[in-house]
């Protein structure tokens, strides 16, 4: 055993025995009362890893398409033919005059052809529902073809139903082959159904390839209001591309010319997937966030070549063959991705591809075996599930696993301090869970978890497909639940909560607007201002819910506080090995009713607001409410 291993073994020991013994928190008095809160830096915990504050993004709902990409298009390739009931286009003209063309289409089965009548009558087909803000600029592009006759070509984004309400692009030649052509509009009133006609007054046909109308201040493709939050957000890992989605998905079909990409079906959830966000915008994305990649391989419907592929894709140099593709594709450079999940959820029946136990583990091994030996460097997620799944594969995989994923999901219950409760419960189950395996299967390995999804998911969908509402008895719970991951540090290396933007995301978007769950702030309060060195801490208030942390270089302590009760808490600090100074700066989520949310467009009911902290031995907090509080230390 090297000396790192044993000191690991010694802190890990000490962690079980603070919470054997109650160190961290200790049941005691009930709501209204002061309380008291004994801290003992002395006794730490290994450090807290900053990949808890992960993220993971899939291909579900508006979670990328209307989330964090910019098209404004729900259909820009055609998938739909023009008219049917699953199309966002419809005809402008007589019945009968866009027909689908499947002869040398420009993307997909077909392009839309557009038969004008040549009498002067405007023809040509319209995408409507788009949401522009007056005096925003919005700019796109338009692949056509058609007969000299179809000149000109109109391209008009509509905002009002007079006849100035819209601003025009007139297109004088139409060629024999497909040409882009751009365009630009400033909208001069906001609404929520504007419309794009793409039409003319002249005869013959006219072919409409692909189009394409975002927002002029997007960023390589993505909304800057969304951006914007997420570098607030600050998570230092992404977990991409699912999730159920992954396991019918081919990653091949989204590098290369955008345009050209091939839209699909989506293998697992509803709607389109046009492809226009795939490894490549997924690693700009990274960058323009400052995070680094998680990519999830296909161990469904997907074989072991496509990983290898995409494995030599984003990480071999341009000497390899998929190296070479990545460069010419406008990235010469590797990617360098080191984490990499090793399929999703192969346990459930509602997975694409999936299989027993007792074959899915040679799969796994199969995977992990080849792509080790592709890139000895990467680290490799295995699929797990507290129970029999996830102890059969630490008995057959354990060599073919770095860190073991594990997920949950809670639901909305009508006792509050429950509500608030679950999450952190579920953090703590599942790691005693893994504490007994490494006991009784792993012989004292320790295999760390990446809970890799995890979150509330309840009530409508408000915001696209499981687009759910979240309130700030969910940010009580998510603060809970983050401080329970402090208390078991030597389980948890990586969290990433599900799924970031829409859906059951801590960012929620409309058309033109974009704001922070109750969720969302809770991640950013914690990822900005708690400590990294977990210390015990013990609270006579069994109600509230207090963690003290210890910043990197012992600098400061901070104190999360979470209360889930109608009444101001008092507490009283009795700290030990180490002084605090005051005054203290204090980070407040809090409001008047657990039922308050945030509205995208709309001013929040729920913020972070920062006050002083003004002594050091005593502290209140609101009702409902989530603190952090930090002192500097000294001796």
């Amino acid at each position: 055993m090297t000396r790192t291993t044993a000191h690991r073994c010694t802190m890990i020991c000490l962690l079980a025995a603070m919470v054997g013994i109650g160190l961290f928190m200790t049941p005691g008095s009930g709501q209204g009362e002061e309380a008291r809160v004994t801290i003992d830096a002395s006794q730490t915990a290994p450090p807290i890893s900053k990949y808890i504050y992960g993220q993971f993004i899939e291909h579900l709902g508006r979670c990328i398409y209307g989330g964090i990409w910019a098209e404004m298009l729900v259909d820009r390739k055609f998938f739909y033919p023009v008219g049917s009931k699953e199309s966002p286009w419809t005809v402008i003209g007589p019945e009968g005059s866009v027909t689908m063309d499947r002869n040398q289409p420009f993307v997909g089965v077909h392009s839309p052809r557009v038969t004008l009548k040549g009498d002067g009558s405007v023809v040509g087909i319209a995408h409507a529902g788009l949401g522009v803000v007056a005096d925003k600029e919005y700019a796109g592009y338009i692949w056509l073809k058609g007969d000299p006759g179809a000149a000109p070509v109109m391209v008009r984004l509509v905002w009002g139903d007079n006849p100035g309400d819209a601003g025009e692009t007139e297109i004088p030649d139409v060629g024999s082959e497909y040409r882009k052509v751009t365009f630009r509009f400033r909208a001069a009133q906001s609404t929520d159904n504007a419309r794009l006609e793409i039409v003319s007054k002249g005869n013959g046909h006219f072919y409409v390839g692909t189009v394409s109308l975002m927002p002029a201040d997007n960023i390589h493709g993505m909304r800057a209001d969304t951006i914007a939050l997420l570098k607030e957000l600050d998570s230092p890992i992404y977990r991409w591309p699912g999730g159920n989605f992954v396991s019918g998905y081919d990653w091949r079909d989204g590098i290369g010319d955008r345009d050209k990409r091939p839209p699909r079906k989506n293998p697992a959830w509803q709607g389109i997937d046009s492809n226009d966000f795939g490894i490549d915008e997924f690693m700009t994305f990274c960058r323009i966030v400052n995070t680094e990649p998680l990519v999830v391989v296909n161990t469904g419907l997907g074989d072991v070549e496509m990983a290898l592929q995409e494995l030599e894709y984003a990480n071999g140099s341009v000497e390899t063959r998929m190296g070479q593709l990545r460069a010419s594709n406008g990235h010469r450079e590797p990617y360098r991705v080191k984490y990499w999940g090793i399929g999703n959820e192969m346990y459930g029946n509602w997975q694409l591809g999936h299989m027993p136990l007792e074959e899915y583990v040679k799969k796994h091994n199969e995977f992990v075996a080849a792509m080790r030996k592709l890139d000895p460097t990467i680290v490799v997620i295995a699929v797990g599930n507290v129970g029999p799944w996830t102890e059969g594969m630490f008995r057959h995989c354990a060599d073919f696993i770095d860190l073991m994923s594990e997920h949950f999901y809670v639901g909305a219950k009508k006792d509050l301090l429950e509500h608030v409760e679950q999450a952190a419960r579920r953090v703590r189950e599942i790691a005693d869970a893994h504490r007994r395996y490494r006991k009784e299967i792993l012989g004292g390995k320790a295999i760390p978890v990446a809970l890799d999804e995890w979150n509330y998911w309840y009530g409508e969908h408000l915001y696209g497909e499981l687009g759910t509402r979240y309130f700030l008895r969910d940010g009580l719970g998510v603060a809970k639940a983050l401080n329970e991951y402090a208390r078991n540090t030597d389980v948890y290396f990586m969290a990433n909560y599900a799924q970031t933007v829409n859906v059951i995301g801590a960012i929620k978007t409309t058309k033109t607007a974009a704001s922070f769950e109750t969720t969302g702030l809770v991640l950013a309060l914690y990822r900005k201002h708690f400590g990294q060195i977990p210390v015990a801490t013990t609270c006579s208030n069994s109600v509230l819910d207090v963690q003290a942390t210890l910043t990197e270089a012992k600098d400061a302590l901070v104190l999360a506080v979470v209360n889930p009760t109608a009444e101001r808490q008092h507490l009283m600090l009795q700290p030990s090995g180490v002084k605090l100074v005051a005054p203290g700066r204090a980070w407040e989520i809090a409001g008047d009713d657990p039922m308050l949310f945030n509205e995208p467009g709309k001013p929040p009911r729920v913020s972070i607001v920062e006050r002083e902290a003004p002594h050091s031995e005593k502290v209140e907090v609101a009702p409902y409410s989530v603190t952090l509080i930090r002192f500097a230390t000294a001796g």
